[in-house]
């Protein structure tokens, strides 16, 4: 079965975690360690992905990582997930990072980003998966404008192995 015949809606893998920051999180600016970010959208990613491919996934890129607000001690972080659009065996993934003020409830986006995840079988293989029905108008949108993203992930895949 090809992944045009068999499709899921995005909230069939849209998954979310939840932090509170800590000292220990941030950095000498007294914000958020960018790598840690990373971590936490890179593992929501990747839960995501095995909940849409039902099996093993790897992570196969992260483009447009955009830093847009300040993450705080004390702020909490809500990591939200879904996927995009797919192709054969892979998987595009937005990852956003929004800040809530624990008291106040205001909340604000602080990271975006897009990861691909490709779906292995149990010989470590890229293996089909299905395609993405996109819901709400931010989700078409993403899925609309994927294979303009796809095309220059694949641009510059190109030009990287040229430069080797």
């Amino acid at each position: 079965m090809t992944n045009e015949v068999m499709k899921k809606t995005t909230d069939e893998s849209r998954s979310t975690m939840m932090q509170l920051i800590f000292p220990s999180d941030t950095n000498y600016h007294g914000t958020m360690f960018g790598g840690k970010v990373m971590e936490y959208m890179d593992k929501i990613a990747a839960i995501t992905s095995m909940r849409h491919a039902r099996g093993p996934v790897v992570t196969a890129s992260t483009d447009s990582l955009d830093f847009v607000a300040p993450i705080k001690v004390g702020d909490m972080i809500d990591v939200e997930a879904f996927v995009t659009w797919t192709r054969k065996s892979s998987m595009e993934i937005y990852v956003k990072v929004q800040t809530e003020h624990v008291y106040t409830g205001e909340r604000k986006t602080a990271v975006t980003a897009f990861f691909t995840f490709v779906a292995l079988d149990e010989h470590g293989k890229p293996t089909p998966v299905p395609g993405i029905i996109p819901q709400n108008e931010e989700e078409q949108a993403l899925h609309l404008s994927a294979p303009d993203r796809y095309e220059l992930r694949m641009q510059r895949k190109q030009d990287r192995q040229k430069s080797l």
